[in-house]
């Protein structure tokens, strides 16, 4: 008996969930801002444009060490 291909298996290359789900009307973007003192800050975002701001705007702190933008589901 041949083996069930799993949900992972059957995706396209390249596409993820995230993308091919037609009952989503936009994406969310966390931007997670890590600190010199080892805090974390995260915020979620609709638009790319304005997490990509915030994130840039955040680096130039003394404070911050890092930012990063993830899409999350």
């Amino acid at each position: 008996m041949p083996k069930k291909k799993t949900k992972e298996e059957t995706l396209p290359k390249g596409r993820s969930r995230l993308h091919r789900d037609r009952r989503r009307k936009h994406r969310h973007w966390q931007v997670t801002v890590f600190y010199k003192d080892g805090e974390r800050f995260a915020r979620v975002y609709i638009d790319r444009e304005r997490a990509l701001r915030f994130a840039e705007r955040q680096k130039r702190s003394p404070v911050v060490r890092s930012a990063r933008i993830l899409e999350v589901d």
